[in-house]
């Protein structure tokens, strides 16, 4: 009996390692599967944490554009917030400046005229500081942008398209003509 024994004992043994063979590579296979569902979930996570990456860099980009487009509008509107304010007083400067011409013409009270003219300058010196200039227009050649004709005379004198007299000044504020010149221009 002991002989059975013995080769019960060895059967066993090969039945139990070819169950110990059969349950790793089971186990190898099921690790193998868990390893690719593993690398393919890894593989989504890099593609999903790139794309939230790119949109994260697109909407910084947008951002800083949008920062700049309204600090540059916020600029141009500090630029040209008195433009209203300068277009109301011109007519006044105009006032001012045909009274000057009007009294030094008629030879009336030099006193009365110089106070007025100091009143106008200090008028103008205010246009200065805040960026308003004068359209020089006067023997200069016509521009459109800057002048606008309302008479057109011939002239041997001047060449054609030259601005030969100012009905009216014009003015500029921060590089923007906020009221053309009106001229007399040569045909």
């Amino acid at each position: 009996m002991e002989g059975n024994t013995y080769k019960e004992e060895q059967n066993d043994e090969k039945v139990d390692n070819k169950n110990d063979e059969a349950v790793n590579s089971s186990l190898d296979a099921e690790k193998e599967v868990q390893m690719d569902e593993a690398s393919v979930d890894i593989k989504k996570l890099q593609e999903e944490k790139e794309e939230l990456n790119s949109k994260y860099l697109r909407m910084t980009a947008d951002f800083q554009n949008y920062k700049k487009r309204v600090e540059k509008e916020k600029s141009e509107i500090y630029q040209l917030a008195n433009e209203k304010l300068i277009l109301d007083l011109l007519p006044i400067v105009d006032n001012f400046e045909r009274a000057v011409k009007s009294y030094k013409d008629e030879g009336k009270d030099e006193s009365f005229t110089q106070g007025i003219e100091m009143i106008l300058q200090q008028l103008l010196d205010v246009f200065k500081k805040n960026g308003v200039e004068e359209i020089e227009a006067l023997g200069k050649e016509f521009d459109p942008n800057f002048h606008h004709a309302v008479m057109q005379e011939e002239s041997d004198e001047y060449e054609s398209n030259t601005v030969i007299d100012v009905f009216q000044k014009g003015y500029i504020l921060n590089g923007k003509t906020i009221r053309p010149s009106m001229v007399k221009v040569v045909k």
